[in-house]
This record gives structure tokens, C-alpha cells and sequence, in this order.
């Protein structure tokens, strides 16, 4: 029976490997990364608001402290909410994908280790996301709710630290679609023998 739904699903599948013609997961994945980012500069940029008040004054952009905290909070939770949703299309399309054997990345990784990392860094990274969003939270709400400067500087860090770690799962990922042309169209075309110019007009 299982077999049976596991043939009916491939049957629906497309040239890519999925039952859609353009994969999601990395889709979200830039829409998670964006506004984690956006959510972290613009705290940035509220932090040092006092030695950039000349400037805004100077160019005549009228720009309040708060109004840079707003779009900080905002954002992190924004990239909290669509983080959930990037992971579950992740690990929907990674269930239906098929790596190819014996090929490794720049990184030294088969496509299987490389699949498990990005995978396990991924639900990670939606953690510290979320527990950046609690923390957000918890200064904007409550601990510092009085005051001008509404982040820590530590959370601040804490959000560099976490660009790095994308930086590291983000280039996993692409070692995925780039180098073992996981749910690449014309990749998996190629290597079932078929014409990807002929196919894709």
C-alpha cells in the first residue's frame, strides 16, 4: 500500500522532483533572512540614534528613536512567524528529494551529510530565532518598556552571532542546488538523459 501511494506520488511529480514547478523552501528561506536582517539593523540603527541625530537633521529626514525600534520589533517577529513555515516546506521537499551518490561539495560533504546539516541547522536556527523574538519581546514589553534605548547591547550581538551561523547553513543549502542539483530542473533532466532545451522552451 505504501509503495503503491510512494509510485502515485512520483507519478505527479515534476521535473524538478516536486508537485510544483518552483521549489518554496528557498523562497522562504529569503523571506526569513530578509526581515531577521531588516529586524536586526534597524535595532542597530536605533541603538546608535543619538550619534546619527545630526545627520537625520542635516538631510531633513524626520526620524524618531522609537520609529527604528518599531521596525526592529516588527520585523523579528515578522521572521519568527515565516520561519516555521520555511523549515515545514524544507523538510517537505527534502522528503522528496533524491541526491545523487558519490559526489562531494567544496565543503567535503556527500549530499546525504550535506541534506542532515542543513536540515538539523535549520531547526536550530528557527530556535534561536524564536528565542530572539521572546527576547525582543520581553525588552520591548517589559525590562526596558521606559526607555529610550530599547535593545541590549548583547542581543545585538547575539543576532551578529546568529548571521553568521546563516551564513554557514545558508551556504549549505546552496551547496544543495548548486552542487548536487537538488530539485534543479534542468539538472535532474540531465541526468535521467534528457534534453533540458528541447523540455523547458
Amino acid at each position: 500500500m505504501s509503495s503503491e501511494l510512494i509510485d502515485q506520488l512520483g507519478d505527479q511529480l515534476g521535473p524538478n522532483g516536486l508537485p510544483y514547478v518552483l521549489p518554496i523552501h528557498p523562497n522562504l528561506v529569503h523571506l526569513t533572512l530578509g526581515l531577521f536582517i531588516v529586524a536586526i539593523a534597524f535595532d542597530i540603527v536605533g541603538l546608535l540614534y543619538p550619534l546619527e541625530k545630526p545627520v537625520f537633521k542635516f538631510m531633513a529626514i524626520p526620524a524618531a528613536r522609537s520609529n527604528f525600534f518599531d521596525v526592529g520589533w516588527y520585523n523579528m517577529l515578522a521572521s519568527a512567524i515565516i520561519t516555521f513555515f520555511t523549515v515545514a516546506a524544507g523538510f517537505y521537499e527534502v522528503l522528496l528529494a533524491a541526491p545523487p551518490a558519490g559526489i562531494q561539495s567544496a565543503w567535503g560533504l556527500e549530499a546525504m551529510q550535506t541534506m542532515l546539516w542543513h536540515g538539523v541547522g535549520g531547526v536550530a536556527l528557527l530556535g534561536l530565532i524564536v528565542a530572539m523574538t521572546v527576547w525582543r519581546g520581553f525588552q520591548r514589553f517589559v525590562w526596558r518598556r521606559d526607555r529610550s534605548q530599547q535593545v541590549q547591547w548583547s542581543y545585538l550581538a547575539a543576532g551578529l552571532g546568529i548571521f553568521a551561523l546563516m551564513f554557514v547553513h545558508g551556504t549549505l543549502g546552496a551547496h544543495l542546488g548548486g552542487e548536487f542539483g537538488v530539485h534543479v530542473t534542468a539538472d535532474r533532466l540531465l541526468r535521467i538523459g534528457q534534453d533540458p532545451n528541447a523540455l523547458l522552451r
